[in-house]
């Protein structure tokens, strides 16, 4: 052995040497960092799935927003006014949808149970008044009124018939509370059909309408030409 080889030996074995590197090779050495890091001490502080999420959402929307305002007319300004410009037409259709749905749904009958009198009905129609319940009540006047026209013979008793049907035939023999019946009917469509909430307002002009006709004498020959 050569001097050098004993003097690079006897460092060796001298207390305090330093440690000859280690040379593993690379694959192993990969394995050994995965199995390291995969241990839960260093994920701790990790974010949770819902903000990686969440990060991931907006750094898209960010992207997306950016790309937008490039090609928009006027940049951030011009994306922003043409945004402005969508949700107010959104917010104008989704104002008149009540209308074209009720007009679609307004096929559907006016009783949707078993024959009961009018008598029931204002019962019935008082009791959800009391209640609160305005929409139940408007519905249960409204079938009080046809149902009153038809025991009194005003109007023939057809199933299916629709509320405005009733109004516009009702209108012939009552020619003077025609703009009421109308908007009797209306009302009947707009809380039944229309989604739109009834109030005590609306209740009281039926409840109105019905004590009004069941006083009123009919125009039995028809209006005149």
């Amino acid at each position: 052995m050569s001097t050098g080889g004993l003097i690079t030996r006897a460092t060796a074995l001298l207390p305090g040497a330093e440690t000859p590197p280690v040379t593993t090779p690379r694959e192993p050495a990969r394995e050994a960092a995965e199995r390291e890091l995969s241990k839960p001490i260093y994920h701790e502080n990790d974010p949770s799935l819902i903000n990686r999420a969440l990060r991931a959402f907006f750094d898209w929307l960010d992207d997306a927003f950016g790309a937008a305002s490039g090609a928009a007319p006027g940049g951030t300004v011009g994306l922003v006014v043409i945004v402005l410009l969508v949700v107010l037409a959104v917010a104008a259709l989704w104002w008149r949808l009540g209308a074209p749905r009720r007009t679609a749904l307004t096929t559907a009958a006016l009783f949707d149970q078993g024959i009961r009198s009018a008598a029931d009905h204002r019962a019935a129609a008082d009791a959800h008044a009391a209640a609160g319940r305005w929409t139940e009540a408007v519905q249960e006047r409204m079938r009080a009124v046809v149902r009153s026209l038809e025991e009194r013979t005003l109007l023939d008793p057809r199933p299916g018939r629709t509320a405005d049907e009733a109004a516009a035939e009702a209108a012939v023999s009552l020619p003077d509370h025609a703009a009421d019946l109308r908007a009797a009917a209306r009302a009947f469509d707009d809380v039944t059909y229309g989604g739109r909430p009834a109030d005590a307002t609306t209740y009281a002009r039926l409840r109105t309408l019905d004590l009004t006709l069941d006083r009123t004498k009919p125009l039995l020959t028809g209006p005149t030409p």
